[in-house]
Formats: structure tokens, sequence, C-alpha cells
């Protein structure tokens, strides 16, 4: 990392280590956010209507799980995903959303690396298993997933 906690060079295979723990960011979710992305992709009352969200179960708007991976995923974009030589995801496991998103919450995403693989089908690529996980400001586990990147090896095999 350099002086600003910026991972300066490309990420491989090799570079996540099992029990590693990072932060990736913050998100404050607004209300205007919330209901426009709940209006184009998860038009769920309690998600887009101030009345029927006021009378729900949840007691006013929240905001959709799957914004809240959205964001998550823009996290990990941001922290580090985009200086990796990732090759996409098979898939994520153990998606659970655990309370409510509400306009106002700030969310920070945590990822910690649970284990790696070398692929055996293809050697010059590794799996990684990441935990993330998302925290509102009152430090309460609001999402928790499972995912797996698919990596590039570093060339010579090694660790740096």
């Amino acid at each position: 990392m350099d002086q600003h906690g910026v991972v300066s060079k490309h990420l491989y295979y090799e570079d996540f280590r099992a029990g590693e723990r990072i932060e990736i960011g913050a998100h404050c979710f607004t209300e205007e956010e919330i209901l426009k992305f709940a209006r184009e992709f998860d038009p769920q009352s309690f998600h887009v209507d101030r009345v029927a969200a006021a009378t729900s179960i949840y007691g006013g708007i929240i905001a959709s799980g799957w914004h809240t991976c959205s964001v998550l995923m823009r996290l990990m974009c941001d922290s580090f995903l985009l200086r990796t030589h990732g090759m996409g995801s098979p898939g994520i496991d153990e998606l659970r959303w655990l309370k409510p998103v509400r306009p106002g919450d700030t969310v920070r995403g945590v990822r910690t690396t649970l284990s790696s693989r070398v692929s055996q089908s293809k050697p010059d690529l590794g799996f990684v298993e990441s935990l993330l996980q998302g925290f509102n400001q009152h430090d309460e586990l609001v999402v928790s997933l499972k995912s797996i990147s698919l990596m590039k090896r570093r060339p010579d095999g090694q660790s740096k």
C-alpha cells in the first residue's frame, strides 16, 4: 500500500492470505438513492412508498437488499478489486440480509479472506473465497455473504 492506504500494485491470487481482514470503505444511504434504486430494480412497497412502508413491519422506507449488495460491490471495486488480476466470479454463497438499512444509515464494508485454491482445470488461475460483511453506524451486522473470486496467478508463482 502507498502512504494513503491505496493498493499501489496489481494483486494476484498469491496476494490473498487466509485470515486477512480489510476495511473496504463506507457508504451513507440517502432516502433519494434508496427510492431511485428501488423504483428501477425492486419496487416493493416498503422500498418505494413512504405511507405503505410506515405501516409495514419495518416502520419506514428501507433499502433493497440488492441495493446494499450493489453498494458493497462498489466498495470492493474502489478499495481493491479494480487493482487485481481478477477474472470475475462463479458466484456467491450464504447471502443474508440481517437488519434493514434505512435512510441515513452508513454501511461500512469488511472483507475477510477465508481460503484460496488453485484451479484444477486451469492452473494459471486460482479461487479466493472471502467473507464480505456490512456493518451499520451502530456496528450491527446488516448484510453478510461469501464471495468467490477467480484470480490470475502470478506468472512466477511467488508471493510478493
